[in-house]
């Protein structure tokens, strides 16, 4: 069986680097899956994800001269179409139905689950910042000054 592009394979996890996962494809052939093609979401560990041995789908995105290739998993599941966006009633006068008088619980609720994880992320990144930016000041203090040191 030939690797195509495009393909949608099964495989199995041979290895895990901090930069992506080793699929064995069969038949003699690996394929690199990036930490960035494992998920629509962020991943800050891979480990936390797969692990060796684990069974996958992959989507095949390329197959280089050098006989690299490239794979996908989050490409490989399919998703549900994208529901279509339906016209919004109008009101007397030409005004649709938008506003304050409009009902977006749905649409508010699942904004708040997608804020509340950017919220915990941003929280967790000022505060790593605010230390390693104490620590810095901390080394910093009192080497300041040029050539010569203090002057009398």
């Amino acid at each position: 069986m030939a690797i195509e592009v495009g393909a949608k394979v099964s495989g199995k996890v041979s290895g895990i680097t901090n930069f992506g996962a080793f699929v064995d494809l069969g038949e003699h052939k690996t394929g690199l899956v990036h930490i960035s093609e494992i998920s629509d979401g962020y991943i800050k560990d891979i480990k936390d994800v797969l692990k060796v041995g684990d069974d996958v789908k992959v989507k095949v995105l390329n197959v280089g001269d050098d006989g690299k290739i490239a794979l996908s998993i989050r490409k490989a599941v399919d998703k549900p179409a994208e529901p279509q966006r339906r016209e919004q009633p109008k009101m007397a006068h030409g005004h649709s139905n938008h506003g304050k008088f409009s009902d977006n619980r749905h649409h508010n609720d699942n904004h708040k689950n997608n804020k509340a994880s950017f919220d915990d992320l941003m929280d967790s990144f000022l505060k790593e910042s605010e230390s390693r930016l104490a620590t810095i000041k901390k080394n910093t203090e009192g080497k300041r000054g040029g050539r010569g040191g203090r002057r009398s």
